[in-house]
């Protein structure tokens, strides 16, 4: 099917899985009102941070259309060839990617050492899957809640036979 990494074998197009979409609202949380996520950038829903004002409110149903909608653009970033559109990923990976992109930023991702180690000759999964667990920081502070997501993250990326 176009645009979804298939179960089984690496494909390069990613798509969004219901798998990824409960890891991200399990790891970001629900909150109905607008909050500051600690680093300045007002957040709703399950994470949401396009267009949010401090005062705005939401409800469940809002928020869970606001995490498709967040995270099926994200994907569409990622599946860009400047990113990794053009790599061959397992779902449980594009999972884990997707996950860390929702809360990094594709720009920050697609920068990133873990995009260049899937982007060399061989690509280097493992080592990619492993940079997962340099994102732990907020504000230049290690928190506690980052690195057990990333651990999640991590963990989710290396699932599998294919290592």
């Amino acid at each position: 099917m176009k645009g979804l990494a298939m179960a089984g074998k690496r494909n390069a197009l990613i798509g969004l899985s219901a798998a990824a979409l409960v890891a991200i609202a399990w790891s970001e949380g629900y909150r109905e009102h607008a909050y500051d996520d600690g680093v300045g950038v007002q957040t709703i829903g399950f994470g949401t941070t396009s267009g949010v004002k401090p005062g705005d409110k939401t409800t469940p149903e809002r928020a869970l259309g606001l995490l498709y909608r967040d995270a099926s653009e994200m994907v569409a970033q990622l599946s860009r060839p400047g990113c990794i559109g053009d790599v061959p990923v397992y779902q449980h990976e594009a999972d884990a990617f997707v996950s860390l992109a929702y809360n990094i930023g594709s720009g920050a991702f697609c920068k990133s050492t873990l995009v260049k180690r899937l982007k060399q000759t061989p690509p280097d999964y493992a080592g990619a899957c492993s940079e997962i667990l340099r994102w732990n920081k907020a504000g230049g502070r290690v928190l506690p809640g980052l690195k057990k997501r990333r651990q999640q993250e991590y963990e989710l990326c290396m699932q599998g036979d294919s290592k």
